[in-house]
């Protein structure tokens, strides 16, 4: 069942036309291309756009594609239904209606903030609820009765009376059915992790009121926070065993593979269990494929797999090629960063890619990272024979970026404590190997294509028919990446380590960063954070946002030679620094240098 929510705005934009909307207030309503998701759950309103009218007769006619392809193989495309979140207009239109403001989500001003919400008990909402159904059961040939939709996405509801609730969820399924009598409710289980709020008895009321089998539930997380497990398989209702990953689209090697191996098994196997099926849920997928290839393996078989067994296979086939090497540098792997056991997720706050602070930092680390360093040199040695298979080439480049973002942590910690004795001298030093870092970074990432920022830029700049569009298509994709708002109201949410995005943004804010704290040092005055803040913000990360710069589509450089170069450069500091971790009680999970993990002698290769 995947996701079809293309052009859903153009079929908004027919309904609430023929309503009497303006189309001004549907632009200050509709959230630009790089933010759709969010102004579609009611979080924030009309940041990124207005969309232009080439947007709308596009994504139609990319909408009426997709669907039939998935009718062609089978699939049973999720189409959107109405949550109740409407443009300002709505007082206008339906003068007496019972309006609400939505909480505030992520700090936007009145102008994107608390999206004005119809509330499910008001008329209108079914009105306007079952003209939107009926409009893409018309447009599009007919619907295959699935509708997804969430009212309180992060959001809590105003009321938490469980007979609200249950009425809320209720009018939103008499919605659905009142356009298409045979519509079926999917929402998100989501909202449900705000434990504070979502008790037993109100998750309760809230998914049985609907009748039972008449929405389905996506457990978002299953994998790590499953929610079917405290609020007995929904009550009833069946849901779906998902697997979120990834926040941001992210990048940084994450995974719990044994919870992806063994979780949709313990999900069939709970106490009178509804589970139907299993999920993908990420905000990103362009990162860390072997969790995806994992998962959706697990979901064909009747039993879990002998995990290092199946990545040995999964290598093999990735390759087309055998190594007792990269089969033992993808057995470190899978024992550190693909074996997460406790509540991290994968969304990247490591330092090189957060606004610096002069503050000492826990690393957000969950492995031994001198495994993951020597998965690195077990890669540098086997790649010579290997280099010409794209998949390597592309995870070489992934496992060494992530040991240089490793080892920034331990020069940040160095450059603050080195402000906090005083010394200018080591301020510098490490200031400087923390810059020269991800310059070196930066270079590594452009010799293979899948790590161009310019890639994303011209992909988003594509879908604009004239210079204007094609300049709103790329400050949304650079605003997503950095400042995700106006004034950085979810700054480095989405962060990326590419190529020209790391030399031209993350470089520039930890030079800035760097010079900010010497200088403080030499004049003897305390670093100002909130003036670095805002420097930063005027001087590197808006002017950012602004810029149509050129970048890149296709690498340069050597990556083979970039990567042994860089192995050769960094090792001694990748040794020296966790032998110097030892005995911290913070540090020494993440950065003691332990013994290398034996790989299973069954598994290795004889040629």
């Amino acid at each position: 069942m995947p996701l079809a929510f293309n052009a859903q705005e153009t079929i908004w934009q027919k309904v609430y036309l023929k309503l009497g909307f303006t189309q001004d207030e549907l632009n200050a309503h509709f959230a630009g291309p790089a933010f759709l998701a969010w102004g579609r759950m009611g979080n924030m309103r009309g940041w990124g756009g207005p969309q232009p009218d080439s947007w709308y007769t596009g994504q139609l006619a990319l909408q009426h594609q997709i669907l039939t392809r998935m009718r062609a193989f089978g699939m049973i495309p999720v189409l959107p239904a109405f949550a109740g979140h409407v443009p300002t207009g709505i007082t206008r239109i339906f003068p007496n209606a019972n309006i609400t403001r939505l909480s505030d989500w992520g700090k936007f001003d009145d102008q994107y903030c608390c999206t004005y919400f119809l509330e499910p008990s008001d008329p209108a909402f079914q009105i306007i609820g079952k003209a939107f159904i009926e409009a893409q059961m018309d447009e599009y040939n007919g619907t295959e009765h699935i509708y997804n939709g969430d009212l309180f996405n992060e959001m809590l509801p105003s009321i938490g009376d469980p007979t609200y609730l249950a009425s809320c969820s209720k009018a939103v399924y008499d919605a659905i059915v009142a356009g298409d009598k045979d519509g079926i409710w999917l929402m998100q289980g989501w909202l449900f992790k705000k434990t504070a709020f979502w008790d037993r008895d109100r998750v309760k009321a809230y998914v049985q009121g609907v009748p039972q089998g008449k929405m389905i539930i996506l457990d978002l997380q299953a994998e790590n926070r499953p929610v079917y497990s405290r609020m007995d398989s929904f009550f009833g209702q069946p849901f779906i065993w998902c697997m979120l990953h990834n926040f941001g689209g992210n990048d940084g090697l994450y995974g719990m593979l044994d919870a992806i191996n063994e979780g949709p098994f313990e999900g069939m196997k709970f106490a009178d269990s509804t589970m139907i099926g299993t999920g993908l849920t990420p905000e990103g997928i362009l990162q860390n494929e072997v969790v995806y290839a994992l998962s959706t393996d697990v979901s064909w078989r009747e039993n879990p797999v002998n995990v290092t067994q199946w990545l040995t296979d999964y290598i093999h086939s990735r390759y087309n090629y055998v190594s007792d090497k990269i089969n033992h540098a993808w057995y470190l792997l899978q024992g550190s960063v693909y074996n997460c056991t406790d509540d991290h997720e994968s969304h990247n706050k490591m330092e090189i890619v957060v606004r610096p602070k002069i503050k000492h930092l826990d690393p957000y680390i969950w492995y031994n990272w001198t495994q993951v360093a020597d998965a690195w040199a077990l890669m540098v040695q086997a790649a010579p024979d290997v280099i010409n298979s794209t998949l390597f080439k592309y995870d070489f480049v992934d496992v060494g970026r992530q040991v240089l973002q490793d080892l920034a942590h331990i020069y940040y910690n160095n450059l603050t404590a080195a402000y906090h004795a005083k010394s200018v001298d080591k301020a510098m030093t490490y200031g400087k190997k923390m810059t020269d870092l991800l310059m070196d970074m930066d270079t590594l990432l452009c010799s293979d294509s899948h790590w161009l920022v310019g890639t994303w830029i011209e992909a988003a700049k594509a879908l604009g028919t004239n210079d204007a569009e094609k300049k709103l298509l790329e400050f949304n994709a650079r605003n997503q990446l950095t400042l995700w708002g106006p004034k950085g109201e979810h700054l480095d949410y989405a962060n990326k380590q590419w190529c020209g995005l790391v030399k031209d943004y993350y470089f520039k804010r930890w030079e800035l960063f760097v010079n900010s704290v010497v200088d403080a040092l030499k004049s003897g005055t305390k670093f100002d954070q909130d003036d670095f803040n805002q420097k930063c913000f005027s001087t590197v990360e808006q002017p950012w946002t602004m810029q149509q710069n050129l970048y890149p589509t296709t690498p340069t450089g050597d990556t083979l030679k970039i990567s042994q170069d860089l192995y050769n450069k960094y090792k001694g500091d990748i040794q020296a620094s966790a032998k110097a971790s030892i005995g911290n009680p913070v540090w020494e999970k993440a950065y003691m240098y332990k013994d290398i993990p034996v790989y299973p002698s069954h598994l290795i290769v004889h040629h």
